[in-house]
C-alpha cells in the first residue's frame, strides 16, 4: 500500500486526526519557544550542521579514533555491515553470558535492524523500557514517532492495553496511575535482567565514549543495574570531540520537545569494574547514502523529530502511513535510498512547504531533497498511466501561455456555472474535504490589464 492508501485508513477517525494533529503542532510550538530563547539559535544550527558535514568528509578517520578511544577504556567494539550482522553480534554476546532476559532503553537502530523479534525467535525476553516504546510494544505495533513513540495513541486507548496486558484497574485513562503501574511493572524487569541494550545519541571520537539522551533515566537504570551493557550505534553518531556535545545537546531536546535539556544526558565511558560494555557500530546502508552527493546531508540527523511536528502530511497521517522505521520529512529521504520501488510514494507525501527544513536544527535542506527524491522515481519507478498522462497535459498546459489560459478560463468557468455534483466529483480529491474558492474579478492577466489601461 502507498502512502496516501494508508492514510487514507488513518484519516477515517476525523477526532483522532484532529487530536494528534493538535499535539503535535502543540509539541512545535514548544520547540518555537525554546528556540527563541537562546541567543545565537542560527549560529549554534550552522555550527552544528558544519560539524556534521566535517565528519562526513572525515567518517573513517573519526570511527577508527572513537575504536581505538573505546577499545583503551575497556569497551568492546563490533563493526556491522547490515542488520542482520548487527543482530547477529548482538545474539553472539548475549549467549556468551547466558542472557536470557534483557531491557532496552528507545533505540531507532534496533528498530530498522528488527532487533526484538530476531532475539525473541532465539528464546529471549526483550522488554523495552521506554514508556511510549513500551505501549506500542505491548500493542504489538511500531512506534509512530522517533521521539513520541505512541503520540497515535490516547491515553484511554493506553488504559484498556494496560488493563490487558499488566492487570491495571480502569482509571478514565490517568496519566499519573498509568505511569506509576507501568512503573512497578518494569521495576521487576530492570532487577532481574542480565543484559540492557541502549541507543546512542553522540559517539565521541576524541574520547572513546558516548551519550544517550533520555528523560525517564530508563537507559541509565538498565546500564548500571545489568552486569552487560550493549550500545548499538549508526556511524553517523560520530562528533569529533567532546567540547562540541554542547552544541549538539542544546539543540536536540529543544528541536525535540522544547526543553532546555533532556533529563538525562547521560555519559558512559568505561565498564564498571567486574561488568562488560559492548558498542556495535552498524553501517546498514548509511555508507551508500553518504555516496549520493544529493542526499549525504540526510546523515547529518539527530533524530529530535522536529520535522514530523511541523510537518503538515505526517501530523493528519500518522507515523505507521510511512510504513518506516523513520518516518515523517526525514524518513522520505532516507527510506528510498533503502528501497527505491517500496518507498517511492513517500517523497510525495510532502507539500514542499520548507517548513522542516526551517525547524531542522542541523540545517538538512529536507524539502529540497525530496523535490531531487521525486525526480529520480518518476524516472526510475514505473508510475501509474492516469499520473503519468495528467502529468504529460499538464507539462504541455504549462509551456504553452495561450492554452494555459483557455485552461485556466474553462476551469474558472465549470467553477462559476456547472452544478456542484460534476465540480465535486471523485476526479476533484481536494473537494472531498475542503469547499473550492469563489471565483472572483477574473484572473490576474485581466486584473493587470485592466489596472494598467485605467493607471
Amino acid at each position: 500500500m502507498s502512502h496516501s492508501e494508508k492514510a487514507a485508513i488513518f484519516n477515517k477517525n476525523e477526532a483522532k486526526v484532529n487530536w494528534h494533529d493538535k499535539a503535535l503542532w502543540f509539541v512545535r510550538e514548544k520547540r518555537d519557544t525554546a528556540a527563541h530563547k537562546v541567543k545565537g539559535w542560527e549560529y549554534l544550527r550552522e555550527l552544528a550542521s558544519v560539524i556534521k558535514a566535517n565528519v562526513l568528509s572525515n567518517l573513517d578517520n573519526y570511527l577508527i579514533e572513537f575504536e581505538t578511544n573505546a577499545v583503551k577504556n575497556g569497551i568492546k567494539v563490533h563493526w556491522a555491515s547490515n542488520a542482520e550482522e548487527h543482530n547477529k553480534i548482538v545474539h553472539s554476546i548475549l549467549s556468551e553470558n547466558n542472557a536470557t532476559k534483557i531491557v532496552k532503553s528507545k533505540s531507532m537502530l534496533t528498530e530498522e535492524c528488527h532487533l526484538n523479534p530476531y532475539l525473541e525467535s532465539k528464546g529471549i525476553e526483550v522488554i523495552d523500557t521506554d514508556l511510549g516504546e513500551r505501549i506500542v510494544q505491548l500493542a504489538k505495533e511500531t512506534p509512530s514517532h522517533i521521539v513520541l513513540p505512541a503520540i497515535h495513541k490516547t491515553k484511554e486507548e493506553v488504559d484498556e492495553l494496560f488493563q490487558k496486558h499488566l492487570g491495571t484497574k480502569p482509571s478514565n485513562g490517568n496519566p499519573e496511575y498509568l505511569t506509576n503501574e507501568a512503573r512497578k511493572h518494569l521495576r521487576n524487569k530492570f532487577l532481574n535482567a542480565d543484559v540492557a541494550i541502549t541507543g546512542v545519541n553522540f559517539a565521541i571520537a576524541e574520547t572513546g565514549g558516548i551519550v544517550v539522551c533520555t528523560n525517564e533515566g530508563n537507559a541509565d537504570m538498565g546500564a548500571h543495574l545489568a552486569k552487560v551493557h550493549i550500545a548499538c550505534m549508526g556511524i553517523e553518531k560520530i562528533i569529533p570531540k567532546e567540547e562540541h556535545l554542547g552544541i549538539f545537546l542544546r539543540l536536540l531536546a529543544r528541536s525535540a520537545t522544547g526543553q532546555p535539556i533532556t533529563t538525562y544526558s547521560s555519559h558512559f565511558n568505561k565498564p564498571t569494574l567486574g561488568n562488560e560494555m559492548h558498542i556495535v557500530i552498524v553501517d546498514n546502508g548509511r555508507t551508500e547514502q553518504l555516496s549520493r552527493e544529493d542526499f549525504r546531508s540526510s546523515l547529518h540527523c539527530i533524530r529530535c523529530g522536529a520535522c514530523m511536528n511541523t510537518c503538515p502530511i505526517y501530523r493528519r497521517s500518522g507515523g505507521h502511513s510511512y510504513d518506516a522505521t523513520i518516518p515523517g520529512p526525514i524518513g522520505s529521504i532516507l527510506s528510498p535510498g533503502k528501497d527505491l520501488t517500496k518507498h517511492s510514494s513517500l517523497p510525495f507525501a510532502s507539500t514542499l512547504c520548507g517548513s522542516c527544513t526551517n525547524v531542522c536544527p542541523v540545517k538538512i535542506n529536507i524539502h529540497e531533497q525530496l523535490y531531487k527524491w521525486r525526480q529520480l522515481i518518476v524516472k526510475d519507478v514505473k508510475q501509474p498511466l492516469i499520473k503519468k498522462t495528467v502529468l504529460k497535459i499538464m507539462g504541455k498546459v504549462l509551456a504553452r501561455p495561450k492554452l494555459y489560459a483557455i485552461f485556466g478560463k474553462s476551469a474558472r468557468w465549470m467553477l462559476t456555472y456547472a452544478p456542484r455534483f460534476i465540480v465535486y466529483s471523485k476526479l476533484n480529491a481536494w473537494g472531498k474535504s475542503r469547499e473550492l474558492p469563489k471565483i472572483e474579478n477574473g484572473n490576474f492577466d485581466q486584473w493587470y490589464k485592466n489596472r494598467n489601461k485605467n493607471g
